[in-house]
């Protein structure tokens, strides 16, 4: 008799959840904590890895305990996690050298100038399908190994291991006998050869990281090992784990070429299906491996926006135009437009298709007349105007139009934004009954590998429509503010430069 639930662990840039899923893929127990975030200087994010790691548990307990569940409900454990992020620990110890280098940390901005000046932007590209930037993984370890003391010579001796969050989460969850990392997330470090599907050699010596700390690759549905009986009362078989956004791709099924995602989030990321082809971008996107399934590997093109939700969190905690996130809507819908107003929200430069470490946030076009409200709809509009500028840069790239647009993170619960989303990329787009697609992936990664859903058709079933959204904007209104919007991010380019 199979077991009642999958378990999936949704380790996020600023919480950490557990969501217990059925069959159905519906939501049985849902825990989730936010933990600390820390700002050493301008620029840079790190995490406490073990704040991570006591935060990831402590909620999965807590959704057990929320329905009296026992290690042996859970047929599986699936992981999704922030990615890019980058820890590194002591493999006798499990101690952590330092604290782990957020996705958004720009520290290692300068070195990757140096990198790009010495021409080597092809070669990390050819390989990795990646442009070469702050953002992902490679330069956020070297800098470990620079910076920390003895930390060089402890990796070349084979002390220290690095890892993304799934590959540290793993690693303790079997008391460190499993080091491993999915292909996903493998793709995301900046070291990762997606052809081949190895750590390439040539990127290694060239960026002088030892290859012994580095984490086995596998597809991202496979049984990896079991969780050490201590935590749950017994061991729960670990078998899915997956980026977060190539995750949020699998839950939404989006499952054949030129199928399409966009989440919402503290960033915004949108991917579409390339299918087992692997496509090179012209357009300032990444080539990036959606999944592993068996012996298949699954590719995507994926345009990352560093900043969307975080913009109305910035409204509300340090502007204080409004007290929660839910009221944006109605201050948006309390104004016919922005009067003119831009917001370019270049916290922390901006990603696809720009790629400008040094460009920084502003407000266009201001007037006496600007209030709150247009402020608030502004920001609402900068998620929908860069979710076009990866859209129309996708197309483009594929030779072909996006064949379905789905959406989901929790942003995607205000139906203006989503109203005007349509409007500004003029078609349709869905939103589904469960936007947590993130951790559903997870499970249906994991449940995939024990047998628990027989299928990507079994999945499929699963997924219901809350919602489509039809454009209704004018052409040449739509043109214009479009228009607009190009103007203001050239006005925030290399600003800090």
């Amino acid at each position: 008799m199979k077991r009642k639930y999958v378990m999936a662990l949704d380790q996020g840039t600023s919480s950490a959840r557990c969501i217990l899923y059925d069959r159905r893929g519906r939501q049985i127990s849902v825990a989730q904590k936010e933990f600390r975030q820390i700002y050493p200087k301008e620029g840079w994010v790190e995490h406490d890895p073990m704040d991570i790691w006591s935060t990831q548990i402590g909620v999965a307990q807590e959704a057990m305990l929320k329905i009296n569940a026992t290690y042996n409900d859970i047929d599986s454990i699936g992981i999704t996690n922030q990615r890019e992020t980058t820890v590194v620990w002591n493999r006798h110890t499990g101690e952590p050298v330092y604290n782990a280098i957020v996705w958004q940390c720009r520290r290692t901005a300068d070195f990757c100038g140096e990198l790009k000046e010495k021409g080597l932007e092809s070669l990390f590209r050819e390989k990795t399908g990646l442009l070469i930037d702050p953002y992902f993984s490679a330069t956020k370890l070297k800098w470990i190994l620079e910076n920390v003391e003895g930390a060089y010579e402890s990796a070349a001796a084979g002390d220290l291991l690095f890892g993304t969050i799934e590959t540290w989460l793993i690693w303790k969850l079997t008391d460190g006998k499993v080091h491993i990392t999915d292909y996903s997330n493998a793709s995301r470090t900046m070291m990762f050869n997606i052809r081949n599907l190895q750590w390439d050699s040539e990127i290694l010596d060239i960026l002088d990281i030892p290859k012994c700390m580095l984490p086995k690759p596998c597809p991202s549905s496979m049984i990896f090992g079991e969780s050490h009986s201590r935590i749950f009362g017994g061991p729960i078989v670990i078998s899915g784990a997956a980026g977060d956004q190539q995750a949020a791709l699998f839950g939404q099924t989006c499952f054949s070429e030129g199928e399409a995602k966009n989440t919402y989030g503290t960033g915004g990321f949108m991917l579409v299906n390339t299918g087992q082809k692997l496509v090179e971008s012209k357009h300032g996107l990444l080539t990036t491996i959606a999944w592993g399934l068996g012996e298949d590997v699954y590719y995507a093109l994926e345009g990352s926006v560093f900043v969307s939700g975080a913009t109305i969190q910035w409204l509300r905690d340090e502007l204080r135009l409004l007290d929660d996130a839910a009221q944006s809507e109605k201050m948006a819908r309390a104004v016919p437009d922005t009067a003119g107003a831009y917001i370019v929200p270049a916290f922390a430069g901006l990603g696809a298709p720009y790629w400008d470490p040094y460009a920084r946030g502003a407000i266009m076009g201001l007037t006496r007349g600007v209030n709150k409200n247009h402020i608030v709809r502004a920001a609402l509009e900068s998620m929908a105007y860069q979710t076009y500028d990866l859209m129309n840069s996708m197309a483009e790239d594929i030779g072909d139009a996006i064949r379905t647009f789905k959406v989901d993170g929790g942003a995607c619960a205000n139906d203006f934004l989503l109203e005007f989303q349509s409007d500004i990329i003029g078609m349709s787009l869905c939103r589904p009954k469960c936007i947590e697609t993130t951790s559903l992936g997870a499970a249906y990664l994991a449940g995939l590998a024990t047998g628990y859903w027989e299928n990507t058709d079994d999945i499929i079933s699963n997924w219901q429509i809350d919602r489509a959204f039809e454009p209704g904007m004018d052409e040449e209104r739509r043109k214009e503010l479009i228009e607009g919007w190009h103007k203001a991010v050239k006005r925030t380019l290399e600003w800090a430069e």
